[in-house]
């Protein structure tokens, strides 16, 4: 008689349809990971990565700024598949403005959907990971997280405190769950190169000459990041930030 085949753990990565987030899901499946994939708007992309992820990969429609979404979206999971083993806090949006004329509006989103809906997300499925003794959450902040930028307040100060919820998170969490930060740096992927206006050849020669590397970074080199970090090689690694950006910043 042979044994009951386990089931294979889950992973939940926010923004999971697109860009990095996508490559992240990709991993993850790679892995032997099933992925629920949350999405807000472009159901396009959402019903694109689950045909890619062939049976392996769910989309769920969740606005991360809105708390009872959030908790919806996370109780239908605990419901359907159980606590995950990876929770990845990846989904944010930027409203670029100098600070003089930024809108309260353009700050209360990005806030809330950059640094509240992480809080709310963990919230609502940590206590069933640490009730299972087991899980790695991994939030995705940024280069600017630590290195300012002007006309982006709103979203360096919403991942500089998403650095310190991992921190906090950590804490609390241990010693089961751990919780470790990912800061992708100029990566190749089609919000970065509209918004720093990478398709103009001068302006992208300006950045690589600030790269080290020489290079842009790809979704799949943020993704070998994300691959250590729930890895059981970083066993031994929580509340830690990991800079993945060609040598750009070092501090």
């Amino acid at each position: 008689m042979t044994a009951a085949a386990q089931p294979r753990p889950l992973a939940v990565v926010t923004g999971g349809t697109r860009g990095i987030g996508a490559a992240f899901s990709r991993r993850l499946i790679g892995l032997g990971h099933r992925v629920i994939a949350l999405y807000r708007g472009d159901g396009k992309a959402a019903g694109e990565a689950e045909q890619a992820g062939r049976g392996d990969l769910v989309a769920l429609r969740a606005d991360l700024s809105r708390p009872g979404e959030v908790r919806t979206a996370a109780a239908r999971i605990l419901h359907r598949y159980g606590p995950p083993a990876v929770l990845v806090n990846n989904a944010g949006i930027n409203r670029d403005g100098p600070f003089l004329s930024m809108s309260e509006q353009d700050w209360d989103e990005v806030l809330a959907t950059n640094l509240s809906g992480p809080f709310h997300l963990t919230r609502a499925l940590a206590p069933a990971m640490v009730k299972a003794r087991r899980g790695t959450i991994v939030n995705i902040a940024a280069t600017t997280a630590i290195r300012p930028r002007a006309s982006g307040a709103n979203y360096c100060a919403a991942k500089a405190g998403l650095l310190q919820l991992t921190r906090c998170l950590a804490l609390e969490l241990a010693p089961h769950v751990r919780v470790n930060a990912l800061l992708p740096g100029f990566t190749d992927t089609r919000e970065v190169v509209e918004r720093y206006g990478l398709d103009d050849p001068k302006r992208l020669q300006e950045v690589l000459a600030t790269i080290p590397q020489g290079r842009t970074g790809t979704p799949e080199d943020i993704a070998d990041a994300l691959e250590y970090l729930v890895s059981d090689h970083s066993r031994y690694v929580t509340g830690q930030q990991l800079v993945v950006d060609g040598g750009h910043f070092m501090g």
